[in-house]
């Protein structure tokens, strides 16, 4: 079975020089502190360059664009841009916008997906349901190598409920293989958990499920996340320096490079280390 392999720029990781500029204009935004205009889907942003480049890309937070410095379209702007409309571009042809404009983003949930489907293929366990892990990945990527036409007329969400059960599965026999893990009594902390802001840092978090949970702004630093389950964890603002990730599951580029961390952080092998954070580990 041949599957993309995790973290690749040609398959799950961006390609800015091999895309059109589709995330500068497809995609729109809110005035906020992620961002500090409003923008329309459809309407190009004011920095997007005529080679399609940034003009603030190497000073997006300083310019108020974090948003923008966090984003990551898995890929997504290659396969568009050079795959599924074979390198003609929205600027020389207008008449491609609003099919390419509509293909952009949900190629984007469909790459995403490969990335978890992928990852949980990698995870250690018997209990994986690997079979029907392949064939959801492969189901998935068949659809994103699809014509426009056909991406547009696909159910994302349906292939996204379909794939929860078996990444959880994937999760849980992980989980059970890397453990035993401390007795825990903190009920605060588990699937879905309303963490803002809380302290955390110098914990043994291993083995837990964070999956879906908020920690925007709480502090993880020094905390080991080996084997902790992160699917859609919200980690804005998080602090996570020294903090071990490099075992933590379903992590994306997406959650470290909203969150603070430093040099001392552990991350995932593939893995790119924020320029925002420090260079070297905080005291």
């Amino acid at each position: 079975m041949t599957r993309v392999r995790l973290g690749r720029r040609e398959d799950l990781g961006a390609d800015c020089g091999s895309c059109v500029g589709l995330c500068c204009v497809a995609l729109g935004f809110t005035r906020s502190t992620d961002f500090p205009i409003d923008k329309q889907p459809g309407e190009p942003c004011r920095h997007l360059q005529g080679d399609s480049g940034c003009g603030v890309h190497d000073r997006l937070r300083e310019t108020g664009f974090r948003g923008c410095a966090v984003f990551d379209c898995f890929g997504a702007g290659q396969k568009v841009s050079r795959q599924l409309f074979g390198g003609r571009s929205w600027l020389a042809d207008p008449g491609l916008r609003t099919e390419m404009f509509a293909v952009f983003p949900l190629v984007r949930r469909l790459h995403e997906l490969l990335w978890y489907l992928d990852e949980a293929l990698g995870l250690p366990g018997a209990a994986v349901p690997r079979r029907a892990l392949e064939e959801h990945f492969e189901r998935v990527r068949a659809v994103s190598d699809a014509a426009p036409a056909d991406v547009i007329g696909t159910d994302v969400d349906a292939l996204y409920a379909a794939a929860r059960p078996l990444l959880v599965a994937a999760s849980a026999a992980a989980r059970a293989v890397a453990g035993p893990y401390p007795d825990r009594v903190d009920r605060r902390v588990g699937p879905g958990s309303d963490l803002l802001g809380v302290d955390l840092s110098h914990r043994d978090l291993r083995g837990l499920e964070l999956r879906g949970s908020l920690l925007i702004g709480a502090d993880l630093s020094g905390s080991d996340l080996s084997w902790t389950d992160v699917l859609g964890v919200d980690l804005r603002d998080a602090d996570l320096r020294g903090t071990r990730l490099d075992r933590a599951i379903y992590l994306t580029q997406v959650q470290v490079n909203a969150a603070r961390g430093d040099a001392a952080t552990l991350l995932p092998e593939g893995f790119t280390r924020p320029a925002h954070w420090p260079q070297a580990p905080s005291v």
